[in-house]
């Protein structure tokens, strides 16, 4: 499998199918975010473990939830659980110049690794060592925020740090759920089954 094989299949099975992600897809190359070791299985459509008991995710899953975020140029995004970099790159891709990614993760050697892989790419990209189940308040509010980790139910601060008409996409235990903020305090929610994540902690 190259990265053509997996876009072209992701395109095909229906997970892909906005174009500025499928530019995406193509202009960040996986294999840039994966250990040396794993190299060779780049762009296997499966999670690849990366140290301190983290993977990158499974393409198929990254796509999808990409999808459902619906992430656009000039937006403010925070990613949490960065993890190697890979999504954060790809939203920072989408999003452009005029918007911003801030990425937070717990992990400071996984940190590092966001910032060493990301700056591959010229991007601009604030990486934040902290607890994710958080937020970051500093930054906030955010039109869009996405997690990598499945936490047991959407954390109050990031209901409280996206903004009126933005969305939430994170996993809860072995679900994927779509939220968007229609009011101060009201969400409209979406839940896809079928998932399996590393779980999110907090200190």
């Amino acid at each position: 499998m190259n990265k053509d094989s997996l876009i072209k299949n992701l395109i095909d099975d229906g997970y892909l199918r906005t174009p500025t992600i499928i530019e995406a897809f193509q202009k960040i190359d996986r294999i840039d975010f994966v250990p040396e070791a794993a190299r060779d299985e780049a762009y296997g459509n499966y999670p690849l473990p990366i140290g301190y008991s983290q993977t990158i995710s499974q393409p198929l899953t990254v796509a999808f939830m990409l999808e459902l975020l619906e992430p656009k140029a000039g937006e403010k995004i925070l990613d949490i659980g960065s993890g190697s970099g890979w999504q954060t790159a790809l939203l920072a891709q989408i999003v452009g110049g005029k918007g911003k990614v801030v990425a937070i993760e717990r992990i400071p050697e996984l940190k590092t690794m966001t910032e060493k892989n990301v700056s591959k790419y010229n991007f601009i990209v604030k990486v934040v060592e902290g607890d994710g189940a958080k937020g970051y308040e500093l930054e906030a509010p955010f039109d869009k925020i996405i997690a990598a980790a499945a936490a047991a139910a959407i954390p109050k601060s990031w209901k409280e740090q996206v903004k009126i008409g933005g969305k939430i996409v994170a996993p809860i235990r072995n679900s994927i759920v779509a939220l968007e903020k229609t009011g101060p305090n009201e969400f409209s929610e979406k839940q896809y089954f079928g998932f399996s994540f590393v779980p999110l902690v907090s200190s």
